[in-house]
């Protein structure tokens, strides 16, 4: 699909998802769920091919991008803070209150 076309139907502005596709700009997870619906694939295949996860079966990311339960706004938003909270924690576990 033309990038142009894709813009359209996203309602994205053509050169901020230009500036996207360059890695210039990172996406909110409403841009993400609106390029994703307009290329009929789930935000989270989306995430998936952007590199913005790995696929694997077994992990956290899907389990929530599977849960039935969840919106995809909800799953959206999960997968864009799960991370940032990794990255702070460091390698710990468990819950410390």
């Amino acid at each position: 699909m033309p990038l142009r076309q894709l813009a359209s139907q996203a309602g994205v502005s053509n050169p901020y998802l230009s500036q996207i596709e360059r890695g210039l700009r990172r996406p909110s997870p409403d841009i993400l769920q609106r390029v994703a619906s307009a290329l009929r694939i789930s935000a989270g295949t989306l995430y998936v091919k952007a590199g913005m996860l790995e696929e694997r079966r077994d992990d956290l990311a899907s389990r929530i991008l599977t849960d039935a339960y969840l919106t995809e706004k909800q799953k959206c938003a999960l997968l864009e803070v799960y991370p940032s909270f990794r990255r702070e924690a460091g390698p710990t576990r468990g819950c410390r209150g």
